[in-house]
Parts: structure tokens; C-alpha cells; sequence
């Protein structure tokens, strides 16, 4: 396993219109690159790729791409886009709290956190870019954890709606798949043939933490609203204790 395998390229889902300079040239070609600070968005270096769903709407599925800044410890902030490429879309945020933090939120708080044990155990969710062993130990650090995802643009086509050419609407609570086959299988597959990021090795690897998962809150929030599928070494429902 090389020690910096290659991150392939995720395009923009869409070209948002509009006219070329404006806002580019006033601002980047005279200086304000060098003159005007970006601490904020510093230390946003953490790269992951997983899918989202529209909590309730199991058919509006969205890759998303997602660059965490480490707070500390028990929270990450990440700003979401649609590919990993220079003319990305922004398309929304996500906060992911450690199961200490997200015990300690207020009761109806909770249902709008997803777990992510699903995530991690399946290898949906992928780092890419680090050899196996190390993402690894990185996805070790998500076991438990929850987070609160809005997405604000389609930009990609979720399952029948096709894409937005710009942000519209309401910003959507997105949820995370919790069972063996609620994404789509044509999705997932695009994006690990495009990627280069089959979903085996992960699990294989990632079995390691298998001891540590802790049943979780939300899994069982759309079960119902998927057929077919198969449960998750892992994954069980606080609530009901069914997988």
C-alpha cells in the first residue's frame, strides 16, 4: 500500500450561471487574497466522502464531500461540498459530537443527530488519499459519535429530482444510512469505482473496533422506509435493540 495514494477527482455537480470577473476581480486580482485573513477556515483539513439522505425522504440520496476542522477531542466541524475539485459547490455543514456530548444535549435536540456507527462499520464512509491502516484509525475515532448535518443545495440529481443550478428552497436534515444496502447501490458504486475506494478492506480493517460500538440513538429512525436491506456488525438501535 503506497504511503499517499492518489485522491482521484470528484467534479462539481453542477455550473452555477452567472457572468465571469465581478466579485473576482474586485476582490482576488487586487490583492485581498494576501491582504484579507482566513483564520477561520484554517485547519478545515480533515477529508472524508460519505452519503447523506433527507431524513423521511429515503430516495433523495447525496454523495458529500467533507472538510472537518478538529476542535478538540469530542467535536469536529465540517463545511460539505459536492466534489473535491477547485469549482466544488458548498452545499452545507455538519457539527459531529463524541456520544458524551451528544448525551448531554436536551432531549428533543437529539432527533436531529444521526449516529454513525453504520457509517464507519460498512466503509461508506472513506478518507481518501491514506493508506487503509490509517484511515483506520481515524474512522476508530468516529465510533459512537453523532452528527447534525443541513444540507442547503441539490446540487447533484438526488435520486428522481434532478439538480439545482443554485440553492433553493428550505435547508433539508440530512440522515445517515444505518443498514447494508439503504444507499444506492448505483450511487455507492460511481463514486467507489471513481474514487477507488471499495468498501471491503474497510470493513475488514475496521472490525477492530467492532468491541468498541456502542448501540446507538436514530438507527432506527427510517427503518421502515427501506426494503431489502441487511443489518450492520455493529449497529443497534438504543431505543429497541434491533438492529
Amino acid at each position: 500500500m503506497p504511503l499517499n495514494p492518489t485522491v482521484h477527482d470528484r467534479r462539481a455537480g453542477v455550473t452555477p450561471p452567472g457572468e465571469a470577473g465581478g466579485f473576482r476581480l474586485a476582490l482576488l486580482d487586487r490583492g485581498a487574497d494576501v491582504l484579507q485573513p482566513a483564520a477561520p477556515l484554517r485547519g478545515f483539513d480533515v477529508y472524508v466522502v460519505g452519503f447523506h439522505c433527507v431524513k423521511g425522504e429515503p430516495a433523495a440520496q447525496m454523495e458529500a464531500h467533507h472538510y472537518c476542522k478538529v476542535v478538540n477531542a469530542e467535536v469536529l466541524q465540517c463545511v460539505l461540498f459536492d466534489g473535491n475539485t477547485a469549482d466544488a459547490n458548498l452545499i452545507g455543514i455538519e457539527y459531529i459530537v463524541s456520544e458524551r456530548l451528544y448525551e448531554s444535549l436536551p432531549e428533543g435536540e437529539r432527533a436531529s443527530w444521526h449516529p454513525h456507527n453504520h457509517e464507519v462499520f460498512s466503509g461508506e464512509l472513506v478518507a481518501p488519499g491514506l493508506p487503509i491502516t490509517v484511515e483506520t484509525e481515524l474512522m476508530g475515532h468516529l465510533v459512537n459519535s453523532y452528527g447534525k448535518t443541513w444540507h442547503t443545495w441539490h446540487s447533484t440529481p438526488m435520486g428522481a429530482q434532478p439538480a439545482d443550478d443554485l440553492p433553493l428552497g428550505d435547508p433539508m436534515l440530512m440522515w445517515s444510512f444505518n443498514r447494508e444496502g439503504e444507499v444506492d447501490s448505483a450511487l455507492q458504486a460511481d463514486r467507489n469505482e471513481s474514487m477507488g475506494t471499495p468498501p471491503e478492506p474497510r470493513k475488514e480493517s475496521r472490525a477492530k473496533h467492532l468491541p468498541e460500538a456502542h448501540p446507538q440513538h436514530g438507527v432506527g429512525a427510517m427503518r421502515g422506509a427501506f426494503t431489502g436491506t441487511t443489518p450492520t456488525p455493529g449497529v443497534v438501535d438504543a431505543d429497541d435493540g434491533r438492529p
